[in-house]
């Protein structure tokens, strides 16, 4: 009897593609709001323009998940996703005004948020049984992001924050190169192509993830949207502002590699708890302490909680939740409803509440969100009596 070889890890080319895609994070996250205010943006309008382009993962997972599901290679929706992402970016060196830019962002942020979903499938199929190992794969995307993040930060300080598009526009160019360098990895035969998402989402452990995901999204509205501008206002440089966004990812980075070892001893149930609740006092410490580095410091080192150790896990339960002919589904649903919805919720009422309210408070209610979070995961994952807890690993 023989069994058929398992093809080699292409381990660098995966990583490339997670290093450019995330350093196009690392160019938007720290310095677009930024960038949005220079050309005469109110904290609503950005607030709305960050909305816009995180609503965008609510339908752009949703549209992939179903052309991969259909496609022999599923690896060909990234590469087109990732060709028409850079070529409409280009729209925005002429976009003028709200709506203009508007449009752009919504067009190129669909096809930017259609890639990574099914990029994540080929990754974990490439991985098979040692899925534990996908922080390793996936560290290199915050590799990506510091280094944009650090010198980005100094590049514009130097060059004006026009030169911000250019950044943009060669990491978007990047990752459309590192796309064509990865195979594609054919997940097992449909087996169950009749399974029903439905029925997953019978399991009260299944809806409490979401429901807690969404809120974990959604309570980093004020941290994605508006925690440069916060910092700015302060009185801190751009370039210590990149160097707090880098500072919280090289703990992301610490956590990525632990986690490999250490996830299948604690268990992915446990690391997403502690998240939410760390995401609770990290936004309180930012909230209160974005006058001070003694704050701001050990509030960016748990990132590695609320980001790696976060995602990680999330990624953990949405495979035990949605396997097999339900893993594009599920993976739409984490991408789609949860990160895209609960961020544009988050972002939206961060923007219209940041002038009225106040910094502190918005972060005040970023960290009850947090707990609600917390809350919910807790309830809805308890144990039922008699039957074990399929979310417990």
């Amino acid at each position: 009897m023989t069994t058929e070889a398992r093809p080699a890890l292409p381990y660098w080319r995966l990583s490339a593609f997670y290093l450019c895609y995330f350093a196009i994070l690392g160019a938007m996250v720290p310095y677009w709001t930024v960038f949005l205010r220079g050309r005469g943006m109110s904290a609503l309008e950005i607030g709305q323009l960050m909305a816009v382009g995180t609503l965008t993962r609510i339908l752009a997972p949703w549209a992939s998940a179903w052309v991969g599901d259909r496609m022999p290679r599923r690896i060909v929706v990234v590469r087109l996703a990732a060709a028409l992402m850079t070529l409409i970016f280009c729209g925005m060196f002429v976009a003028r005004g709200f709506w203009q830019v508007a449009l752009v962002t919504a067009a190129f942020g669909f096809f930017w948020n259609a890639a990574l979903p099914q990029f994540e499938i080929v990754t974990l199929r490439h991985l098979g049984s040692t899925g534990n190992l996908y922080g390793r794969i996936r560290l290199w995307g915050s590799v990506g992001f510091i280094g944009v993040v650090l010198g980005g930060g100094w590049l514009l300080e130097r060059s004006g924050l026009d030169t911000l598009l250019l950044v943009l526009l060669a990491t978007m160019a990047g990752t459309l190169i590192s796309s064509l360098l990865v195979p594609d990895r054919p997940g097992p035969p449909a087996v169950q192509e009749r399974a029903s998402l439905r029925g997953a989402l019978r399991s009260p452990a299944a809806v409490g993830f979401l429901a807690a995901a969404f809120l974990m999204q959604a309570s980093h509205g004020p941290y994605y949207g508006f925690f440069s501008i916060l910092l700015e206002d302060q009185g801190y440089t751009r370039s210590m502002v990149g160097g707090l966004w880098a500072l919280g990812v090289v703990a992301e980075v610490g956590v990525f590699l632990a986690l490999a070892r250490l996830l299948p001893r604690i268990g992915a149930s446990r690391v997403f708890m502690a998240s939410l609740l760390l995401a609770a006092l990290r936004w309180l410490l930012i909230g209160h302490g974005a006058g001070s580095l003694a704050w701001l410091l050990p509030a960016q080192l748990l990132h590695a909680a609320t980001f790696g150790a976060f995602h990680v896990a999330a990624l953990a339960q949405v495979q035990r939740f949605f396997p097999a002919a339900l893993q594009g589904r599920g993976q739409a649903l984490y991408s789609g409803l949860c990160m895209g919805g609960g961020g544009a919720l988050g972002g939206v009422v961060s923007g219209f509440l940041w002038d009225s309210a106040g910094a502190v408070r918005v972060y005040e209610l970023a960290a009850l969100t947090a707990l609600l979070a917390a809350g919910l995961w807790a309830w809805l994952n308890r144990p039922v009596s008699g039957v074990a807890n399929p979310a417990a690993g």
